[in-house]
């Protein structure tokens, strides 16, 4: 068999997050209509937690300034 060069693969990364925030919106609009909007409210600041600590993990700046923890 021949050699083949293979191109640098594409990047997906904001295509991923389009679909991720599309999915987000109906799995967060299915929710309210059936429970309402509170735990809509409760799931999303659990899942803006997630990340923040992701972040902060990472080394990363958070998103709001008001969420950083004081380093004892």
């Amino acid at each position: 068999m021949g050699e083949r060069k293979h191109g640098q693969a594409p990047d997906f990364t904001d295509a991923a997050l389009t679909m991720l925030g599309v999915n987000l919106l109906w799995i967060f609009f299915t929710i309210w209509v059936i429970y309402g909007f509170i735990p809509v409210l409760l799931l999303s600041l659990f899942i803006f937690h997630l990340v923040e600590r992701v972040a902060e993990r990472r080394g990363l700046a958070p998103a709001m300034s008001w969420v950083r923890r004081r380093k004892d």
